[in-house]
């Protein structure tokens, strides 16, 4: 019983407070539109990081593909292409 009452607080809590953002309706400062800006990319390295050390000893490729990804990512901006030019460069460097 104990499982479904919090899947239950959960539903309510996340679908909660997503309906009360779209009816509330205010605008944000523009410092909340800044920061708000680098919330994709942040949550994209959070996920991506701890499995930068990798197994079977692929540490040393998969830092070097992170690190092509992280140019990519500087100079481009354009978070699908940091993600297909990691990902590609993970494979080729597997490859040889």
């Amino acid at each position: 019983m104990s499982f479904w009452l919090t899947c239950l607080g959960m539903l309510a809590v996340t679908f909660g407070s997503r309906l009360a953002g779209l009816l509330v309706r205010m605008r944000l400062p523009p410092f909340w539109l800044r920061f708000l800006h680098f919330v994709p990319i942040a949550v994209f390295a959070a996920l991506v990081t701890p499995s930068v050390e990798g197994p079977r000893g692929e540490g040393g490729i998969r830092v070097a593909a992170a690190a092509l990804a992280g140019v990519v990512a500087w100079r481009t901006r354009h978070l699908a292409a940091t993600i297909a030019v990691g990902l590609a460069a993970f494979w080729l460097l597997r490859l040889l």
